[in-house]
Order: C-alpha cells, then structure tokens, then sequence
C-alpha cells in the first residue's frame, strides 16, 4: 500500500482491498493532525469546496491546507467530487462510525452496565441495610 493520495477511480478499490486494520490505521493516522479534525467538524454541517476550506485558515499557506483533504480521502473520511473546476469535499462518517463500534462502544457498554448494576443494588432495600451495616475499614486495619 502506498501512502500518496490515489485518484477517485482507483480509490474506491484501493479502499476496498484494505484489510480492516489498515483501514483504521489511515483513520488514526489522519485524525491525528488537529487542523485536519477540524476539516472534519467543519464538513460535519455541510460540503465545503477546497477553496472555502482554505479560507478557514487564514494563518497557513493554501498549498498546505490544500494537502489535508487528500489524506482525509486516502482515508476514506472524506468524499470529493469534481463540479468543473470545483472540488466539493463531503464527510463520509462511516469509517467513524467503524471506529466507534470497535472502540467506544463496547467500553461504554461495559461501563453502563456497571452503572446499572450499582443503581439497582444502591436502590435495592436489602442492599442499602447492608451497605448501612458495614463499617469502613480505618487505614491501620488494613490486611495484606
């Protein structure tokens, strides 16, 4: 695999031949720089042409700015399509999304779960008396 940004024709199987791993690694990869996370949040609202991006960067030069769209593309986070001269630069949310049920999901899972089960046993009757009953541990009982 190459790390140059590819061609809209060749992307689609590029993409496609990735394993899934390497897929998430060009997400991280790309979601690492923070001016190319804000691209993201600024075409979470709507597509914005390169030239509006740039725009949104008065302190850096437009030939840098004019690179982070394509590493958003190569990793599949962002959608251009030529109108003419214009490049229109959508959000495609699904590689995120890929993220988000592979990482955050799960751990949120597990951790509301936990909540659940604390709030049913601190609402539990019978639970509250045992909590009542016992006593704290004073720092100098502490055993090994």
């Amino acid at each position: 695999m190459t790390d140059a940004p590819l061609a809209i024709g060749s992307k689609m199987l590029q993409i496609s031949n990735m394993t899934p791993e390497v897929r998430q690694d060009a997400v991280f990869k790309a979601l690492a720089a923070p001016d190319r996370r804000r691209i993201l949040d600024d075409l979470r609202d709507q597509p914005l042409t390169t030239g509006a991006l740039c725009n949104r960067f008065p302190d850096l030069d437009r030939c840098s700015v004019m690179q982070y769209p394509n590493v958003l593309e190569a990793a599949d986070l962002v959608i251009a399509e030529r109108r003419g001269r214009v490049r229109w630069n959508h959000l495609n949310p699904l590689p995120i999304l890929a993220l988000h049920e592979r990482w955050i999901g799960p751990h949120a899972a597990r951790a509301v779960e936990g909540l659940v089960r604390l709030k049913r046993a601190l609402e539990n009757p019978a639970a509250k008396q045992a909590a009542k009953r016992k006593r704290p541990i004073a720092p100098g009982n502490v055993s090994r």
